[in-house]
């Protein structure tokens, strides 16, 4: 069994909670700016994936966006979190807290 397809299912799960994270810690994020910090949290995501579950978002209502003329190519796109998005997301950081806090007892060894 590999263990590759595994961890990218536990990846894929948790992404939302973590693009939800990264708008809220700094209000609005730009998507080159998201991507950035989840490479850095090694949490490596293409751009065909963060795009799409960026409007699905929006769609939802979870997320609005601005435009914003740029010195170095076309206008930028900043994400934020709406109302609902908010509350969408302390929602999804009770879960994963609970769950996060009943894996580790579940699998510690100490």
């Amino acid at each position: 069994m590999a263990i590759e397809n595994t961890e990218s299912q536990m990846r894929k799960g948790l992404l939302e909670l973590c693009i939800f994270g990264i708008i809220k810690k700094h209000k609005e994020a730009y998507p080159s700016d998201i991507l950035e910090q989840l490479k850095e949290a090694k949490l490596v995501v293409l751009e065909g994936t963060l795009y799409p579950l960026l409007t699905r978002l929006k769609n939802a209502g979870m997320l609005t966006y601005r435009w914003e003329e740029s010195t170095s190519g076309p206008p930028r796109k900043y994400y934020a979190l709406t109302d609902e998005g908010l509350e969408f997301y302390k929602q999804l950081r009770t879960t994963w807290d609970e769950l996060s806090k009943a894996v580790n007892d579940l699998t510690d060894t100490i």
